[in-house]
């Protein structure tokens, strides 16, 4: 039901979703003021807690660049065993040196925990960040118009759900902390070695704009292969997708060598594009490395220059090894952190787009109309399109009494499930109104409407749970004798008592061919028990043998209700009391079978066409 005849929705066509297997979050986001700023109103609940953790990992860091310099002591004071005093070589002082080591396994011990401390409430915000989320998503999309699901696709739905979620609060914690603790250590780092030799520093910091204006450099080539590779990865997912979701179809055409040379095209340039990306991206270490080898050659050719006249100060350039290490590593790990920030953004738009979408209008000031609903239907001067000034049914009437059986036939896009979709409220009607039994259905919570109605689709739908969950889907409260009964009516119990477990048997996919899962459909509609039933092509996918089954099941779920059947095989409505045949919106002609026939009409036309190979003309059926 969710869909529209293809004709008569002139929306523009879904993206194409590549599903869990496509990447779900763009490099960049495309406002990353906006995005970033609603992050971090989503963050604010938890504000205290990222200060707590923020004030952990800085205080950790401090204690973590204070180590070398401790270390730096216990170096200088083993130094001092081979300096000369007064002819007499000074003697190491080891409980020095002990309670030096002492302080150094404390500052590396207190680090460590309050680096532990850090992580465990980023993991703990993070965690409810995505059970939040999740929550959010979940109410949003129970109040999302069916507009929304018909213009998206599943993929991408699914895609920001999982994958952008996930992306979101992993990418979250990994940033916080990285930002803190790469931040204080190379400002910690630049402080040390000014503070132990500024001729040493000099010489350490002299190498950062070589290796920035490089990494520049690289990252400027290297980026439109990175965004190659993103493209012919979603090109090649969505071939493997469609390819494989119809694998029969492909095979039945023999066209499986085709597909070969289409998947290898995209193949081969995924290949090369993935290779320079990650060729490239690659070479960004060997620089770094290079840069880092020839400052790390300098500051031990000056230091142990400035080393001749003063051993000790061997200490200082072995601590100075140390934070060159810490600033040059932390560079890095900043502009892997920027590329991170960007990612969770990104993955952040993605999720807010979703939260942002416009709901279903609120319905919780709408009364209850406590009263009996026979199914008596009025269209009154009914209007819709789903483009503006693009209307596809026109000023539509139709008075439909209780228990009557409708047919609604005519060609695809002539606005068959639209007007049923419209008759469910999917859809808003642009003009004119929809009456059931005296009440205006605009006046009615959409709950209170689509609870009148019992629905059997072209589509089965059945979920992984047992037949009786199944049955019960729309009415929990059913007896065991009622869910029988129903399943007696549906000429289906006698399948469902073959099964190991009977009604207790856990459906999978491979359980019921498609004619055993929509007898289930029906005997569920059935068991629901609303006073309207809407019958969208029920039979449409089966054999004739199970078409005549699934037919007097169907009668039996009609009788006493009004119903709505959109149907193209015509001979499955040649009892319905009413058969509306409907062409661009509009009703052409409307009769019983035997009096749409005796017009000789579009009716009579549509039927003949499906009948003439196998059967002979009808002329006064």
């Amino acid at each position: 039901m969710a869909q529209q005849d293809k004709n008569s929705n002139p929306t523009p066509p879904r993206p194409r979703g590549h599903g869990p297997m496509g990447r779900g979050v763009a490099e960049k986001p495309k406002n990353f003021k906006k995005s970033f700023g609603m992050l971090m109103h989503t963050l604010k609940p938890y504000r205290w807690l990222i200060l707590f953790a923020c004030m952990a990992a800085a205080t950790g860091t401090v204690f973590y660049i204070l180590g070398p310099n401790v270390t730096k002591k216990m170096g200088e004071e083993i130094l001092n065993h081979y300096v000369i005093i007064d002819g007499k070589q000074v003697g190491i002082n080891y409980k020095h040196i002990a309670e030096i080591g002492i302080w150094l396994i404390l500052l590396y011990v207190a680090s460590s925990l309050l680096n532990f401390f850090q992580s465990y409430i980023m993991a703990g915000i993070t965690t409810k960040l995505t059970k939040d989320l999740r929550d959010k998503i979940g109410q949003k999309i129970n109040k999302m118009p069916l507009k929304y699901f018909d213009s998206t696709s599943t993929g991408d739905i699914l895609s920001r759900v999982t994958n952008d979620l996930d992306t979101l609060t992993n990418s979250l914690n990994e940033s916080v902390s990285s930002i803190i603790s790469s931040t204080g250590l190379i400002i910690g780092a630049i402080i040390l070695m000014l503070v132990n030799s500024w001729q040493l520093a000099l010489i350490a910091l002299a190498s950062t704009p070589i290796s920035l204006i490089l990494t520049i450099i690289v990252v400027k080539i290297s980026q439109k292969y990175f965004i190659r590779q993103q493209k012919y990865l979603g090109e090649i997912n969505g071939e493997i997708e469609e390819v494989y979701s119809a694998h029969n179809v492909v095979r039945v055409f023999n066209a499986e060598e085709a597909h070969l040379k289409t998947f290898d095209v995209i193949n081969n340039n995924l290949a090369t594009a993935n290779f320079k990306a990650n060729y490239l991206g690659g070479i960004m270490h060997p620089i770094m490395t290079i840069t880092s080898n020839i400052m790390y050659a300098f500051i031990c050719v000056i230091g142990g220059i400035m080393s001749i006249n003063n051993p000790v100060f061997l200490a200082t350039v072995v601590t100075f090894f140390t934070y060159s290490r810490y600033f040059n590593d932390n560079i890095t790990q900043i502009a892997s952190v920027s590329t991170t920030i960007q990612t969770t953004v990104a993955a952040a738009e993605r999720i807010f787009e979703i939260l942002d979408e416009k709901e279903e209008s609120d319905e919780s000031n709408k009364p209850y109309f406590d009263q009996i609903f026979k199914g008596e239907v009025e269209f009154k001067n009914v209007s819709f399109g789903y483009v503006k000034d693009n209307e596809i049914i026109h000023n539509f009437n139709q008075h439909v009494f209780p228990g009557q059986k409708v047919a609604i036939v005519g060609p695809t896009g002539a606005g068959k499930t639209t007007l049923v979709n419209l008759l469910m409220r999917f859809y808003e009607v642009n003009s004119g109104d929809i009456v059931i039994d005296g009440v205006n259905i605009k006046d009615m919570t959409r709950q209170q409407l689509r609870s009148l109605f019992g629905m059997v689709l072209q589509d089965t739908w059945l979920f992984e749970g047992t037949i009786q969950e199944n049955l019960t889907f729309g009415n929990v409260s059913a007896t065991n004798e009622e869910i029988e009964r129903a399943c007696v009516a549906a000429n289906v119990d006698h399948i469902i008592k073959s099964m190991p477990g009977s009604y207790d048997y856990i459906i999978k996919d491979e359980s019921f061919s498609a004619g055993e899962k929509q007898l289930l459909t029906i005997a569920r509609a059935m068991i629901e028990n609303a006073p309207m039933l809407i019958l969208d092509e029920a039979t449409s996918s089966v054999d004739t043998r199970t078409e005549e089954m699934i037919q007097k099941a169907m009668d039996e779920l009609t009788v006493g209700r009004t119903s709505f059947i959109i149907a193209h095989r015509l001979s499955t409505i040649k009892n319905a009391d009413l058969i509306l045949v409907m062409k661009d919106g509009d009703i052409i002609e409307q009769g019983t079978h035997k009096e749409l026939m005796k017009l000789h009409g579009f009716y009579s036309e549509l039927y003949n066409s499906q009948f003439s190979k196998n059967a002979p003309v009808e002329e006064n059926a």
